[in-house]
């Protein structure tokens, strides 16, 4: 049996912050949500943090409740709209869609504040310096680019491709492997990949015990900033990337 083993990510900011990311990933207005699409990702989402036995705090299933709910009320008929074409009924979606728009205000003027701090701290003052034409500027990757919902859904990906090409007739023996051991050969494995390392590659073997493990040691590598994730388009494949300074 798999250890229980729980892991704090700043990342998971709670429903409202999954229900934006899903927007923004879909490209989907905010104003005309289509709930059963989007209850149908959402749920995605919980299958895959259940799959990886993370603690799922009880707001996202209250969320998932909701979301349920507020399809099922859209897909009963309104004896009231079809006696009058000209009522305006309440739309089942506007509580959420209200806690959305507020939830995204205050998320906006977060990252403002915060990239405000950033630019604040890297400001510093230098002596007179002759510039030279050899000089060149170098750009980076971006690092952390990517949120966690971004890996929850590679790791959905890796789940599903796992499972599709697992032989019929072979026995997986369980790997159990202590979170620091896998945390070392991740980081090994990501030192010598001079150009990043594709997040699938990073799991070799078809057993759940070490994917779960594997997962939890990229976001310990992630939160203690030795490595980080990029994506260069929405649904392209996540990039680890060794942390260097």
């Amino acid at each position: 049996m798999l250890e229980s083993y729980s892991v704090s990510v700043e990342g998971f900011e709670g429903p409202l912050d999954l229900l934006l990311h899903l927007i923004n990933r879909y490209e989907i207005d905010i104003y005309n949500i289509p709930v059963a699409k989007i209850s149908e990702q959402y749920m995605q989402y919980i299958h895959t943090m259940q799959q990886l036995e993370l603690n799922i705090a009880s707001e996202y299933l209250v969320m998932a409740a909701t979301l349920l709910a507020i399809k099922s009320a859209m897909l009963l008929p309104n004896q009231e709209i079809e006696a009058d074409d000209n009522y305006e009924g309440e739309d089942p979606r506007d509580e959420l869609i209200a806690r959305l728009i507020e939830y995204r205000k205050y998320k906006e003027a977060a990252q403002t504040l915060q990239e405000l701090e950033g630019e604040e701290k890297e400001s510093f003052t230098r002596p007179p310096q002759k510039w030279t034409e050899d000089k060149k500027l170098v750009s980076k990757p971006k690092k952390g680019a990517v949120t966690v919902y971004d890996m929850l859904s590679a790791m959905q990906n890796v789940f599903d491709r796992k499972k599709w090409n697992r032989p019929m007739t072979t026995t997986i023996e369980k790997i159990e492997i202590p979170i620091k051991q896998r945390m070392e050969e991740v980081l090994s494995q990501i030192e010598t990949a001079k150009q990043g390392i594709p997040f699938d590659q990073l799991f070799p073997y078809p057993s759940k015990s070490h994917m779960v493990i594997t997962f939890m040691a990229v976001l310990e590598l992630m939160k203690d900033k030795l490595i980080f994730c990029e994506q260069e388009r929405t649904f392209d494949s996540l990039i680890i990337h060794r942390w260097r300074g």
